[in-house]
């Protein structure tokens, strides 16, 4: 029998924004357990919580200060005990994401690795090096946030590196009882309820022992749309995504298994992906994991998907993890569809997520078709909109609070002032409006689920792509028997989806836009997409 997380549906929960149950500003824990019935009606399989543990918030909880509890803005143990024991009541797993790549600068750690110097119990758990002789970096790793990726710490006369912000400094995972003591916090969790983790940036766990300069990319290969980041003008192959990463990305998993063979781990790849273990198979490395491939696209196009899917082609026995959309990045439907982008675009996406091989991981909102919102530079909260705005505007257009009624204040989120605006251009995309309307885009998305779970094909099918042009995108998920056509098209334009396998076959009820059989196949409205039972 297949485990529960292969071909599930994941809803990743961005706790700080989905629902303040205590007026305070803040979503909290107990505001996900108020919404317990509302997920489980979606017909997700598990929740994935953001991160809980106490934080500075620097980086809003990604720079944890104690991995032993939970932020006071969230509530506490207890009540994270309480919300898996009703979430497990409703047949819901739940999901931890875990920081372990790197701490707070506020954690006890940290604080005794700087403050007791290199003779210290706790010296070398973190990454520090001497400065050159001209006091400058130790090297030219970049960190993601910009400028170097080292600070400088009067205390050690040393520099530590971090990946991130400064105050975010690189555990050394090289160091047995800096791992040590990182492998215990899954213990912990796991024992206090958790099903499982998403591994935050699971591809920089490690770094180069002899600290070497990464290469260059090549000018003429950069990415022109990662103009915002001066790291992206390097290849992060010291720094991170070693291949020894694997083998440790292997132990996780077998510590994650040793609670139970139910538990699941999951981790975030965002560069280099193949070199450290990205596309593993579920004994060699994680059981799945996620990159950046989709989530940094910004135009919709079947040859996108088809490179993607000949990726994980390439690695058969790994079970991949798919999103479009998270915290990190602008949200699908204005990202992939453009500013004016309606519900159009939203049905097509999930319809399309919803039908790809993996796990699936959908983010809060996604399910109303919300699309970005807009901040202005006074409202960011995102230490990166900060550093690059106006050229970049950060994260906090996919944080906003989730509109729960139209004719709430903040949208129903809070009674208090939230901790970012609610988007007026959320209000009638609500969740009271839409539950009203048999043809919203949350019904469509509920719909989409139902579709995926009864269907073994399109939970744990192959997928094979079907040679047809764009902006068509069409393919075959098949298991025992049973063989579904699944065809798309990814403009605003009527198009053709030509190919023997698209013909005669029996609609399924589950549908978005026009579309009309020919001699041949079919021909399909803007948006629109079809799901054929195969002969």
């Amino acid at each position: 029998m297949a485990p529960w997380w292969k071909g599930a549906v994941v809803y990743h929960i961005y706790v700080r924004s989905f629902f303040d149950s205590d007026g305070d500003g803040h979503g909290d824990l107990a505001g996900v357990m108020a919404k317990l019935d509302y997920l489980k009606s979606l017909g997700v399989d598990a929740i994935w919580l953001s991160p809980i543990h106490p934080s500075p918030n620097r980086d809003w909880g990604y720079d944890v200060s104690d991995y032993d509890d939970v932020h006071p803005d969230y509530g506490s143990v207890e009540d994270f005990q309480a919300l898996t024991k009703a979430a497990h009541g409703l047949g819901l797993k739940v999901l931890l994401d875990e920081v372990l790549a790197h701490t707070s600068d506020e954690h006890p750690w940290f604080t005794a690795s700087r403050d007791e110097g290199p003779e210290g119990d706790k010296a070398d758990w973190y990454v520090w090096a001497d400065p050159a002789d001209d006091g400058t970096a130790p090297n030219n790793w970049l960190s993601v946030f910009g400028g170097p990726a080292w600070a400088y710490q009067p205390a050690r006369r040393q520099h530590y590196h971090h990946k991130f912000l400064r105050q975010q400094p690189k555990l050394n995972w090289r160091q047995p009882q800096a791992k040590a003591a990182a492998l215990t916090v899954l213990d912990t969790w796991l024992s206090r309820g958790a099903d499982g983790f998403r591994l935050d940036v699971a591809n920089a766990f490690l770094h180069d022992g002899a600290l070497r300069d990464n290469p260059p990319i090549p000018a003429a290969d950069r990415d022109r749309a990662a103009w915002a980041h001066a790291s992206d003008m390097q290849r992060h192959l010291f720094d991170a995504n070693l291949p020894e990463t694997i083998p440790l990305l292997d132990e996780v998993r077998r510590r994650v298994e040793a609670h139970g063979a139910d538990r699941f781990v999951f981790g975030e790849f965002s560069e280099e992906e193949a070199r450290c273990g990205a596309y593993g198979a579920p004994d060699e490395g994680l059981h799945s994991a996620y990159t950046f491939v989709l989530l940094k696209a910004r135009r919709m196009t079947a040859q996108l998907f088809k490179d993607h899917c000949e990726t994980l082609a390439a690695h058969p026995q790994h079970w991949p993890t798919i999103s479009f959309c998270n915290h990190d990045v602008p949200r699908t439907v204005t990202r992939l569809g453009g500013p004016e982008a309606g519900a159009s675009v939203a049905r097509l996406m999930l319809a399309l997520l919803m039908a790809l091989r993996g796990t699936i991981l959908l983010y809060q909102g996604e399910e109303l078709g919300l699309p970005e919102a807009e901040l202005s530079r006074g409202e960011l909260r995102d230490p990166v909109g900060d550093l690059y705005w106006p050229i970049a505007k950060g994260r906090d257009g996919a944080r906003t609070p989730m509109p729960w009624r139209s004719d709430a204040v903040h949208l129903g989120f809070s009674n208090g002032a939230a901790w970012l605006p609610a988007a007026e251009s959320h209000r009638p995309l609500a969740v009271d409006r839409q539950e009203l309307d048999p043809k919203s885009t949350l019904a469509f998305a509920r719909q989409m689920i139902t579709l995926r779970k009864a269907s073994r094909a399109l939970t744990h099918g192959d997928i094979e792509i079907l040679d047809t042009p764009e902006p068509v995108l069409a393919f075959l998920r098949r298991h025992e028997g049973q063989t579904i056509a699944c065809v798309f098209n990814l403009s605003g334009r009527t198009a053709r989806a030509e190919h023997p396998r698209l013909t005669g076959g029996e609609v399924l009820p589950v549908s978005s836009g026009d579309c009309e059989a020919l001699p041949g196949g079919l021909a399909l409205g803007p948006h629109a997409c079809r799901f054929l039972k195969c002969p």
